[in-house]
């Protein structure tokens, strides 16, 4: 790729060089047909740290790999504060894309090796866009469709390189299709026992006209029942009201369920309409004519014809309880009434017995495969 170039990694200064950090990775994907470029003002926003409330708990250095004057290459080192709280030593990666040249991907994640170092780390991991809060994981397995909403995609030959480089699996994570159709009777058994012996549980829709009320109850359910799970980190109030900004105009009631024990809200399942279908379209812009189906979309002209069942999170203390089946069955019902052809359920941890196992009981396939990865901070 590089020939007798010089490849030249320098860090870029945020928000000011994001355009042009961002801008590179359309060349790379021009003739990749499941590329879904990012929503660029989205993303512009989450890059910017004076926006984006995460910059306030974790220092953040982007670099790029520029050949002959061209960027070839973008990598992101991150010391997340708070996931340092209970993983200790660990530093992240993401935005990790590059050419197909080995020596390009291995000089950006030096760059990343030696920014981390100063921090006194000693392991890094990764892709993370920024942590496990955010788009995560490198596809390994399922080249052959787009991703959904909030879901990565990257070149087939990533994972190689990584191996080349140095870079070795820390955990696999799943996607399930599930194609729209009855809900199997084992299921539907297991909630309607449950219910009719607990009276004491009931479900409700998202209300959108409390919807600030509505993402703290969520926030609340997320922080609890996420807590002990694999590389996860606390997401402050700030950080998740700016996440649900970004939600907010394309979530659909019928497809966010909260469940209550009593008064107590215990466990919460959002479901997401597939806008990536819309993204793509308009090539990640919203100018000049881009804005046109985004806005249709939102507004309900046009449907996406699949969903991401996104989070389902049960409070610790209520996990002995089959939530998830009652939350699980009022969304397929909603899904049943609108024009799709199935349902994503993603990110499932490959050690997550207990949710892989509800995923084949509900006809669940995996279709495709994310990795993160890890290697040592000093070589």
């Amino acid at each position: 790729m590089s020939g007798a170039a010089p490849v030249v990694v320098s860090p870029i200064e945020l928000p000011r060089d994001a355009k042009a950090w961002m801008r590179s990775w359309w060349p790379l994907y021009a003739d990749d047909p499941h590329w879904v470029p990012p929503l660029f003002v989205d993303k512009m926003n989450f890059l910017n740290p004076a926006k984006n409330p995460y910059f306030k708990h974790a220092d953040v250095r982007c670099f790029q790999a520029t050949c002959a004057g061209r960027i070839v290459g973008t990598i992101a080192a991150t010391h997340d504060h708070e996931l340092a709280k209970h993983e200790p030593g660990i530093g992240l990666f993401g935005f990790f894309e590059f050419e197909n040249d080995p020596s390009v991907a291995r000089a950006l994640l030096e760059a990343a090796r030696a920014y981390l170092a100063g921090f006194g780390l000693h392991t890094l991991r990764g892709p993370f866009n920024f942590n496990s809060n955010h788009d995560f994981g490198l596809l390994v397995d399922g080249f052959d469709t787009d991703p959904m909403i909030a879901n990565p995609h990257n070149r087939a030959y990533y994972p190689e390189v990584y191996e080349r480089i140095g870079l070795a699996k820390a955990m696999d994570w799943y996607a399930y299709w599930l194609d729209k159709g009855p809900m199997p009777q084992t299921v539907l058994a297991i909630s309607e026992r449950f219910l009719k012996r607990n009276p004491e549980v009931t479900l409700r829709q998202l209300d959108p006209k409390n919807f600030a009320s509505e993402v703290a109850l969520f926030r609340d359910i997320y922080n609890d029942a996420w807590e002990q799970n694999y590389g996860h980190v606390y997401l402050h109030d700030e950080e998740f009201a700016f996440a649900a900004q970004g939600f907010k105009q394309i979530l659909d009631p019928r497809l966010c369920w909260f469940a209550y024990v009593g008064d107590e809200c215990a466990a919460a399942a959002i479901t997401l309409p597939d806008f990536n279908q819309v993204v793509k379209r308009v090539n990640g812009s919203l100018f000049p004519l881009g804005w046109w189906p985004l806005a249709s979309a939102m507004m309900g002209w046009t449907t996406p014809d699949a969903i991401r069942v996104f989070v389902l999170g049960v409070k610790k203390k209520f996990q002995h309880m089959p939530l998830g089946a009652p939350l699980y069955i009022n969304t397929w019902k909603s899904g049943m009434t609108m024009p799709i052809r199935g349902a994503e359920a993603s990110l499932i941890l490959e050690t997550n017995v207990k949710m892989r196992g509800a995923m084949e009981k509900l006809g669940g396939r995996i279709y495709k495969t994310y990795r993160t990865y890890e290697a040592p901070v000093a070589v």
